[in-house]
């Protein structure tokens, strides 16, 4: 962090698309930061988007610095926070998509580091996992210092689901989704608690649920971005306000518990050089530390297959 975090906040998000500006709205309505910067490959709509921003700023909660800059404005930012990516061209493969996307990715960390940046990154761009280590690559920062938003979205997903299930306060539940963010990723059902209280012996003391919903409602997570993208073309609020929860932990030196795309340390042995949705402990200095969790043997499965699926989509990519 910069030596004057304790008194100032600055984050720089790159890409003013609907993700970056949803974040961004995110923060003026909960006065997170004090300076804001905003910074795109369109200059124009980038200024257009912090005009917009400041107008609201008699009505929020505190007094906030938002302007367009450029990647010179990374020096004391404490967050720099990139939602910069391009869509999948027609008839393109998945791979080279990755491989356009981790160039620019490569282009962008560049210019953040040429700025002499020592804060924290963090990814939002997707494939999240793949393009968070690809962005620890091109810094040259800790892991520790880069980190992605991992399966903290889908987490809040689960935990929402299972809220309106059982009818509980969607702050009392503790859960996790992990692994991959897409496809791969699992709920670790066996570390599910309602309150205190393991999530299996709330739904055995329950008529209305039963074991069988659980499985509808790990479909419902996994499926979210879909419905949602079928009836309004994109996601970006659920992912906005995520990446101010993750914003504050770091600000505010928390030593919060959440979800994130993590490079594994050896915390799980099967898992060697590798981001991937690990439940981590967050703080001023980026992760703390990965938080092991005991898993049953299911799960482990479970999180060595994602893990293995990234593992064979980096083999296949342009480093």
């Amino acid at each position: 962090m910069t030596s004057n975090s304790k008194t100032k906040s600055k984050v720089v998000i790159i890409g003013t698309g609907m993700v970056g500006m949803s974040y961004a709205y995110s923060l003026l309505n909960q006065g997170t930061v004090k300076e804001l910067v905003l910074i795109d490959i369109d200059k124009k709509r980038a200024e257009g988007e912090a005009m917009d921003l400041n107008h609201g700023l008699s009505y929020a909660p505190r007094k906030m610095k938002i302007y367009a800059g450029d990647y010179n404005d990374c020096k004391e930012a404490d967050i720099v926070v990139i939602t910069a990516g391009v869509p999948q061209k027609e008839g393109e493969s998945r791979i080279d998509l990755l491989n356009r996307n981790a160039s620019i990715m490569k282009i962008v960390v560049g210019q953040v580091m040429k700025s002499k940046f020592n804060g924290i990154i963090l990814v939002a761009s997707n494939p999240v996992d793949i393009l968070t280590y690809v962005a620890w690559k091109a810094s040259g920062l800790p892991s520790s210092k880069v980190i992605g938003s991992g399966t903290s979205l889908d987490t809040a997903r689960l935990r929402f689901e299972i809220a309106q299930k059982i009818n509980i306060s969607v702050k009392n539940i503790h859960a996790y989704i992990m692994g991959e963010h897409g496809d791969s990723e699992f709920v670790c059902w066996s570390k599910a608690y309602v309150g205190a209280k393991p999530l299996v012996d709330v739904i055995e003391s329950m008529e209305e649920i039963d074991f069988k919903d659980l499985e509808e409602i790990y479909k419902s997570v996994k499926n979210a971005a879909f419905e949602i993208i079928k009836r309004k073309r994109a996601t970006y609020y659920g992912i906005g306000m995520t990446l101010v929860s993750i914003t504050s932990a770091i600000l505010n030196d928390e030593n919060r518990i959440i979800p994130i795309s993590v490079y594994n340390d050896g915390t799980y042995d099967t898992i060697k050089d590798l981001y991937i949705g690990l439940p981590a402990v967050i703080n001023a200095e980026g992760v703390d530390y990965v938080m092991r969790l005991k898993l049953n043997d299911k799960e482990q499965e479970q999180l060595n297959h994602s893990a293995n699926l990234l593992k064979g989509v980096l083999d296949q990519m342009d480093f």
